[in-house]
């Protein structure tokens, strides 16, 4: 058993390393479940408990300074007992839900930890140092996957024995509330992903999705599919033209390339921003990685130490946007550096204004381009398929969102590069971001306005009338609108959600709620 504690803790290493992997979503509940239910030997029912995890923790992203509960530890050690016990998803939950909690306050004070380091890494910057602050990076970004693989492994090891024998003794009644609590918890991902995306504008396009899923019956990935198709529909707007060749023109004379910088170091700042928040901190957040990023380009352009000095300190400056988006603004960075390199009397400030100004409406689109979309659509068809033991549900989960992720975050590279400012004021004459963001919107919307009725199993055995003409109160219901005991909750906890309620305490309440109503028969 030491060897599948050992393997489980590098699961979790591995997991908790997706700062250094571009956020691409390797550290879901529904990717790492299915990793550990085979190191356990049962795979099938580690992707039951990975997708049931995921419904859970659907919402909990992170975006600016909200730091979720960590569904890394908390679902590889809820997923790890619940097999090792035969208890399966309710005590998963169970055990994710606290831990995760738990764990958040551990990761949040690594956070607080690495602005310490800013210090030295402004030592190096003044000293011109780029493979100090290079090492300095990797190092912190290391800090996190070791430190929590030791504190699983120990949990694991200590813990193991101890918790399969508390399982053991937990009767029936209370794996059957646990179970209705945790068939609760979804509502709380899909308000949280509801509070980014809802707006009157789009909001009919939430109820479209719940209604074809609860009266049709439809399947997620169909109602992806007529989403993409409305989508299109509703944003087609015939673009204003743009002459190509003075497109082309403006450009070049935008960035004014001299042929320093090659395709060779331009695809490495693609690479490199793949660790854009291996060092994340609550002081300078993406600086350092920001930094790490553009160093191919740096290296290629100066020569001397002040300089390489004055370049590095630039880039470490406060920097925080979308990963998603990142690249873009990288290459138009980039075009920027080999300006003040060949030019004397280029301002070297207007870089670091041109970044600020480009990270928040980036950040905007970006994150809910993918938050709000790829990540809503490939959680949606990803778990109806794991939630029945489908192998496939997380690899179509990981293509769906990374294909998309992986190919528009290296093209980004080069476009800001080449084009400069002039691409973004293109888009911004054609209205491209605005029409991308909703119709990103619709899409996301309508999958998860499908999700309550496909996803969340809550129903109430309560029945009405004498034994011979008894009928149950869920068949009236269901006559009426299927499904609205899950999405009447998920309106109940967006509410809550909207007016400043915490994650945390909303966990709780879901859980209690759960808990309590199968206790008293109110829900099943």
């Amino acid at each position: 058993m030491t060897l599948s504690y050992l393997l489980i803790a590098l699961i979790a290493m591995f997991g908790h390393s997706e700062d250094f992997l571009g956020t691409t979503l390797l550290s879901r509940p529904l990717v790492l479940g299915p990793l550990v239910g085979l190191v356990l030997g049962d795979l099938e029912q580690g992707v039951i408990i990975g997708a049931t995890l995921e419904l859970i923790f659907m919402g909990n992203i992170k975006v600016g300074a909200a730091i979720p509960p960590d569904v890394i530890t908390g679902g590889v050690l809820g997923t790890a007992f619940a097999i090792i016990s035969g208890k399966g998803p309710a005590i998963a939950l169970a055990i994710a839900v606290p831990v995760s909690i738990l764990a958040e306050l551990v990761i949040s004070s690594l956070f607080v930890f690495r602005a310490v380091l800013n210090k030295k890494f402004n030592q190096y910057a003044d000293e011109g140092n780029f493979n100090g602050i290079q090492r300095l990076h990797i190092f912190s970004g290391i800090l996190r996957p070791v430190f929590m693989g030791v504190i699983i492994l120990l949990a694991l090891m200590l813990g193991g024995p101890v918790m399969k024998s508390f399982l053991d003794m937990i009767p029936s009644w209370v794996q059957t509330g646990l179970t209705v609590a945790g068939n609760m918890l979804p509502a709380l991902g899909f308000a949280l992903l509801l509070h980014l995306m809802f707006n009157k504008t789009v909001a009919p396009y939430f109820f479209l999705g719940f209604i074809l899923a609860a009266y049709l019956k439809l399947p997620v990935i169909a109602i992806g599919g007529l989403g993409v198709v409305i989508a299109v529909l509703v944003t087609q707007v015939t673009p204003k033209a743009v002459d190509d060749d003075d497109f082309s023109a403006s450009a070049e004379e935008d960035v004014q390339a001299t042929g320093k910088i090659t395709h060779s170091d331009i695809r490495n700042v693609f690479l490199r921003s793949m660790a854009l928040e291996a060092n994340f901190n609550f002081e300078t957040w993406q600086n350092t990685g920001f930094a790490f990023s553009i160093i191919p380009v740096l290296k290629r352009l100066y020569k001397t130490k002040e300089a390489m000095s004055a370049a590095l300190k630039r880039h470490l400056n406060f920097f925080n946007t979308s990963p998603y988006g990142s690249t873009l603004i990288l290459g138009i960075t980039a075009a920027m550096e080999e300006q003040n390199s060949n030019d004397a009397a280029f301002d070297a400030e207007s870089i670091s204004s041109v970044k600020l100004g480009l990270m928040g409406p980036l950040a905007g689109v970006f994150d809910s381009l993918f938050w709000g979309t790829f990540k809503v659509i490939a959680a949606g068809v990803g778990t109806s398929l794991a939630i029945k033991g489908n192998i496939m549900g997380p690899v179509v989960f990981l293509l769906i969102f990374n294909v998309p992720h992986l190919v528009l975050r290296y093209h980004l590279t080069f476009t800001g590069y080449k084009a400069g400012t002039r691409f973004l004021q293109d888009l911004a004459k054609n209205n491209v971001m605005d029409r991308l963001t909703k119709g990103a919107s619709i899409l996301g919307l309508m999958v998860v306005g499908a999700m309550p009725a496909t996803l969340m199993s809550i129903s109430t055995p309560i029945t009405i009338g004498t034994d011979k003409s008894a009928v149950t109160l869920q068949s009236v219901l269901d006559q009426v609108v299927p499904a609205i005991i899950p999405l009447g909750l998920t309106f109940l906890v967006y509410y809550f959600v909207k007016n400043g309620a915490k994650t945390t305490h909303l966990l709780l309440g879901l859980l209690a709620l759960g808990f309590i109503g199968s206790l008293i028969h109110l829900f099943s």
